[in-house]
């Protein structure tokens, strides 16, 4: 998937294996859904190489469809001209891996795809702490979370740049620094932070009213602004 991913599990007889099907769904999901990849299901697409979407490839679209009408447009897989769901993609291939985890016993973990995450059941004796990095100073967290059952979505300028799209004009998205989005499920959570980032200041006012959703925001020029509901340490 191009990022680092890390699986934190309980000491349990079956950590192994659990941590092996886990992995092995995100390469999985790597073959179908990569556009650096040629041989992948999207890149064909792209390219007219493939007449109709597997199952998988399929339902995510309909689900990115779903999103583009919660976002008025905003959230965009066709924003930099040819499809790519990335931005939902990631966060769903990491929920469906929590998911299963869950179901086969191992209800308390923590896994991280390149600062998206789903942290289910508890650290030890409290929930897991989550730093969010400041989006200009590499070396300092803007805010610390701490988190039981949740997804973490962080969408920003500082490690890919001018990504993002905005749909309307063409043009990168660079009014907001860092956007991230706190929730039940980090598919969705993932396409509300990129969304917020597109829509630009006019995001802020979008993700405060987010039903079940927190969010935190910095802007380019370096304002913070976070929802009441946000589960931050003191």
């Amino acid at each position: 998937m191009g990022m680092p991913v890390s699986l934190q599990l309980p000491d349990l007889p079956e950590a192994g294996a659990l941590a092996d099907q886990a992995f092995d769904w995100l390469r999985q999901v790597d073959a179908v859904f990569s556009t650096y990849r040629e041989d992948s299901e999207v890149s064909r697409l792209n390219r007219a190489a493939l007449r109709s979407p597997g199952p998988e490839l399929a339902a995510v679209l309909e689900r990115c469809a779903e999103l583009w009408r919660e976002t008025d447009g905003y959230f965009d897989v066709y924003a930099t001209g040819r499809l790519d769901p990335s931005g939902y993609v990631k966060g769903w291939a990491v929920q469906v891996a929590s998911d299963r985890l869950v179901a086969a016993g191992a209800t308390d973990h923590f896994l991280n795809a390149g600062g998206d995450l789903c942290a289910r059941g508890r650290a030890e004796d409290r929930g897991w702490r989550v730093g969010i990095q400041h989006p200009f100073e590499p070396d300092r967290v803007a805010w610390v979370l701490e988190v039981t059952d949740l997804a973490v979505a962080t969408s920003g300028r500082y490690a890919r740049g001018d990504h993002i799209i905005d749909p309307r004009t063409g043009r990168p998205a660079t009014a907001l620094a860092s956007v991230t989005v706190v929730g039940p499920d980090l598919g969705t959570a993932d396409a509300y932070a990129t969304a917020a980032m597109a829509m630009g200041e006019a995001g802020l006012t979008w993700l405060a009213r987010l039903d079940g959703y927190g969010s935190a925001a910095i802007t380019s020029d370096g304002r913070a602004y976070r929802s009441p509901d946000l589960p931050v340490v003191p």
